[in-house]
This record gives structure tokens, C-alpha cells and sequence, in this order.
């Protein structure tokens, strides 16, 4: 039976969407500080650059974008325009046109939030109940899904916290070999190995498990593979196979073909951030600790941080209030600016 379950923690709620034993899709939602993606805004534009095939515009409370059009657009005037991809690995928010209101404000504003990711979820598996740990919770949903929200005690289990937490890893089990993500600005490398000796068969038979790897954690853009122990002049002959293991995917990805070196090279698109930026930023770093705290029991009320995490802390009041409401006392932030970037302390 296909279920959604939805764990929730002061700002954040991790989605993993499962048959049995097997998690299908993950997602991670921050109520207080969503990803803007399909946000309906009108803009003001700053500067158009019709060689980069748009503009940049300015959205409400200072947030910058790129909007992607062929038409012209004039400097300062408004517009309206949809998030068509979140901010994400060091890279601004991309926009596309979008209808103005019939009422249009004079200056820029954020006009309709888009879907969250489990309201996307939801849609994508529309006969799967929806298990939620925290009644709040449904405030935030639309009412259309409310009927199949179910309260349970904890929407994780401990199987299903390790699996969850395992995609942050760098590594991934793929059966037969092993897989190694190498996240950068330009591409996601992934390195494929193993401790027997591989071959092309070896090779088909993972390349299932990568495709689930690479939608559940959501890696996006160019992505280059390195088959393990496959000839350079055999390796073309396993486009094929990955492009087949990937059909299921929801966001469509691309198998491009083998590069002259070897390397099998596919894109795929990007929208909302991929998990490991997620769950490494001083946001995700941040919100880690509040949860830490709640589910260890943890003694003391002043939290001694670095600037990165104490910035992410008090930049989403809704995570610390829906902490100190949980823990039924607030927490004392204290900036450490010799602090490592991910140290912490609570005393």
C-alpha cells in the first residue's frame, strides 16, 4: 500500500512517499521559508538582458530573479511572472511570464504561493493517505486534501529515519556496486564502483537502483556517470539501458548519450533545491538542532552557535515558535563568531 507519511519538527516537515518497505519519493517542506516554486509575483524590472534571453527583476522584499522571455521589457516598468525554479546551488531564482491581476499593486508583491512539495506529492499519488505526526499541520493544507490527512503517533519510523537520512549521504548502495555523488556549481558527477569485478551486466542491473537514487534526492541539471568497469568503446551501448531506467521519472530527464570519454551524460531538470543542499545548509543544519534537541531531551535553554546557524535560526520565527511551543520554553541564541560553521552547544 502506497503511503505518504509526513514527519514533523519545528520548521520542517520531511515527506517520504512508500509501498511497504520501499520509499519511493522523498521531499523536504519548510513552511516558514518555502521555495518559491510556482509563486505567482509581480515584478519590477531592473535590467533587461535580451542576450541572456530575459531579465533581472526585482520581487517583494528585496528578493532578486532572472525572468526568462523573448519579449522586450522596459526598465522599471511591472510585470507578472511564475517561479520556475528555486533558488539553488548558488543561483538566483528563474521566473517565466505569467498573467497580471486584474488589479494590479504599483509596486512589487507576492500575489499567490505555489504548491508545496506535499501538496505536489499528494498530486502525484492521489489515492495515498496522508500520515501527519503534528494536527497543525493541516492549517497549512489545502482543504481539498484534508480528508485524507491521517494523525498518527510518529510519521517515521526507525527504518524509515535511516533511509531518510542515508540521502544525505554521498554514497548510495546500488546491489551489485556502489555510487559516489560529486555535487558542484556546473554538474552532479556520479562515480560508479565496486569491491568485485565489474562489468557491463553489473552495470544494467544498478542502473534501476541509480534512477531511484537520483529522483530521491532530487539531483538536477547535468548529470555525468562513470560506469565501473566498462570499456570506453562498449559504454555508448549502455545509453539504452539508463534511458529506460529512468522512464519513471516524473521530471522527465534526458539521456543524452556517452561523451568521447566515456562518460554517460543526461540532464535533468531543475525546480526545487536537491535534498543534500537542503539538508547541509545552515538552514537545514539549524533546524537539524531544534529537532536534536526535542527528540533528545536535551537539558538547558541557551543555544551557543556560529553566525551561519544562529542567522538561519532567527531568520524563520515560525521554527522557533512552533519549537518553544513543543518544549514549553523559549531558547536563548547566543552568536559564536570564532565558531566553526556546523558547531554548536547547549548549556
Amino acid at each position: 500500500m502506497t503511503e505518504i507519511r509526513a514527519a514533523c519538527s519545528p520548521g520542517e516537515v520531511r515527506i517520504a512517499v512508500t509501498d511497504h518497505d520501499t520509499l519511493l519519493d522523498a521531499a523536504i517542506w519548510r513552511p516558514g521559508s518555502p521555495d518559491g516554486l510556482e509563486d505567482w509575483h509581480v515584478v519590477r524590472v531592473q535590467k533587461a538582458a535580451s542576450a541572456l534571453g530575459g531579465a533581472f527583476v526585482l520581487l517583494e522584499y528585496g528578493q532578486s530573479g532572472f525572468l526568462s522571455t523573448r519579449e522586450t521589457l522596459i526598465e522599471g516598468a511591472l510585470t507578472a511572472a511564475r517561479v520556475s525554479r528555486a533558488a539553488q546551488n548558488n543561483k538566483g531564482l528563474r521566473l517565466r511570464r505569467a498573467d497580471m491581476p486584474t488589479e494590479a499593486p504599483s509596486a512589487p508583491k507576492l500575489l499567490e504561493r505555489g504548491p508545496t512539495p506535499l501538496d505536489e506529492l499528494a498530486d502525484r499519488y492521489p489515492e495515498a493517505p496522508i500520515f501527519v505526526d503534528d494536527p497543525g499541520i493541516a492549517a497549512k493544507l489545502p482543504v481539498r486534501l484534508r480528508p485524507r490527512l491521517q494523525r498518527c503517533q510518529q510519521a517515521f519510523d526507525g527504518t524509515l529515519e535511516a533511509d531518510f537520512d542515508s540521502l544525505g549521504s554521498s554514497d548510495a548502495d546500488l546491489g551489485l556496486l556502489t555510487a559516489s555523488f560529486f555535487p558542484t556549481p556546473a554538474l552532479v558527477a556520479v562515480d560508479l564502483d565496486s569491491t568485485g569485478t565489474p562489468d557491463f551486466k553489473g552495470n544494467v542491473a544498478a542502473f534501476p537502483e541509480l534512477a531511484r537514487q537520483i529522483r530521491l534526492r532530487n539531483l538536477s541539471g547535468t548529470i555525468l556517470v562513470d560506469p565501473a568497469g566498462v570499456k570506453t568503446r562498449k559504454r555508448p551501448a549502455l545509453v539504452a539501458f539508463l534511458r529506460e531506467a529512468l522512464s519513471d521519472d516524473p521530471l522527465k530527464p534526458d539521456v543524452l548519450g556517452a561523451t568521447p570519454s566515456g562518460l554517460l551524460e543526461l540532464t535533468r531538470p531543475r525546480r526545487r533545491p536537491p535534498l543534500h543542499e537542503l539538508l547541509s545548509s545552515p538552514q537545514g543544519l539549524a533546524l537539524s538542532i531544534l529537532r536534536t534537541i526535542l527528540l533528545e531531551e536535551r537539558p538547558g535553554q541557551t543555544l551557543t552557535a556560529s553566525i551561519g546557524l544562529i542567522k538561519a535560526l532567527e531568520s524563520d520565527p515560525e521554527a522557533l515558535a512552533n519549537f518553544t511551543s513543543r518544549r514549553a520554553r523559549p531558547l536563548d541564541l547566543v552568536l559564536d563568531p570564532n565558531a566553526p560553521p556546523a558547531s554548536w552547544s547547549l548549556s
